[in-house]
């Protein structure tokens, strides 16, 4: 088990290193890092999460309404009709 964390340790360390060597630099430089079709993917994953904001939905407001879940997923503790008898 140490030697599957060293190991994956050892590839976390190696990745930022390559990071840091490459991308960091070429950003500076002023040289795009992404492609073409990475930064349409980019603008994409933004406009998603911008889309909820926009309609009057938050990341708080979902919060609310899963806290208001108990924790047999029905609303607030309330049971379904019939669901006494």
């Amino acid at each position: 088990m140490v030697s599957l964390v060293l190991g994956l340790f050892l590839c976390v360390t190696l990745a930022l290193a390559v990071v840091g060597l490459v991308a960091v630099p070429a950003r500076r430089a002023g040289r795009e890092v992404l492609t073409e079709r990475g930064e349409e993917v980019l603008g994409s994953i933004r406009d998603r999460q911008l889309l909820p904001a926009r309609f009057g939905r938050t990341a708080d407001a979902d919060e609310s309404d899963a806290s208001a879940l108990d924790a047999t997923g029905g609303a607030g503790g309330k049971q379904p009709v019939g669901a006494g008898v």
